[in-house]
């Protein structure tokens, strides 16, 4: 089968398969002729489990342990009801207090948001969690694709500078106009595309498609 008859038949997207592909959860063989890959029932049974497990909340290092054996179906239940158990619990703190809140009906602007922090730190200290959203106010992805980007425009920024450099320092030696606009051509062409591998990279991130692939 076609990536595309897995993806109407499990109701996994193409993504989603090409992501657990490089966790290393799934394998399918290639077509020897074009490279293809080409996925048999085996593989579909597996994308099956996959999605079982990861609707109900499984890290993927869970799911590769039961594939390889070192981890049973039951152990692995047995673990996840612990972890399930302990955010029930971590829930039912930030819903007691919602409620609270609630009822006071306080506005924001004389919230005594203090005194509920030192309620909040007083159950973190007996062990209870509350998300903690400000984590994913700062996107950290954006870092790494600007970082990159920047770097190869001045480098190919640099690289036109220095034939500028050169061809004003040793106007007797200039290559003919067409050379000339290849040689300043071909580094601007390069940040160009740079530029705009960023934009799509960001536009990604931004509609969250990474984090889509790795919910199930």
């Amino acid at each position: 089968m076609k990536i595309n008859e897995v993806e109407a038949l499990v109701g996994i997207t193409k993504k989603n398969i090409r992501f657990y592909e490089q966790e290393g959860l799934l394998s399918p063989r290639r077509n020897s002729e074009n490279g293809y890959r080409e996925y048999s029932q085996t593989e579909v049974d597996q994308l099956r489990q996959i999605k079982l497990m990861r609707k109900l909340g499984l890290p993927l290092e869970e799911i590769r342990r039961m594939q390889s054996g070192t981890l049973t179906v039951p152990d692995g239940m047995r673990r996840h009801l612990v972890t399930l158990e302990r955010e029930s619990r971590n829930l039912e703190h930030a819903r007691a207090m919602c409620s609270q809140l609630m009822e006071e009906e306080t506005p924001l602007s004389a919230l005594d948001a203090e005194q509920w922090l030192g309620q909040m730190e007083l159950l973190e200290q007996q062990g209870a969690i509350f998300q903690n959203r400000q984590q994913g106010d700062v996107r950290v992805k954006y870092v790494a694709p600007v970082l990159i980007a920047a770097l190869m425009v001045l480098l190919m920024g640099g690289l036109m500078g220095l034939i500028a450099w050169s061809l004003w320092a040793r106007p007797q030696d200039v290559p003919p106009l067409p050379m000339t606009l290849v040689l300043m051509g071909l580094p601007l062409v390069v940040i160009l595309g740079v530029l705009l591998a960023l934009v799509q990279r960001i536009q990604e991130i931004g509609k969250g498609e990474d984090d889509d692939a790795k919910q199930y």
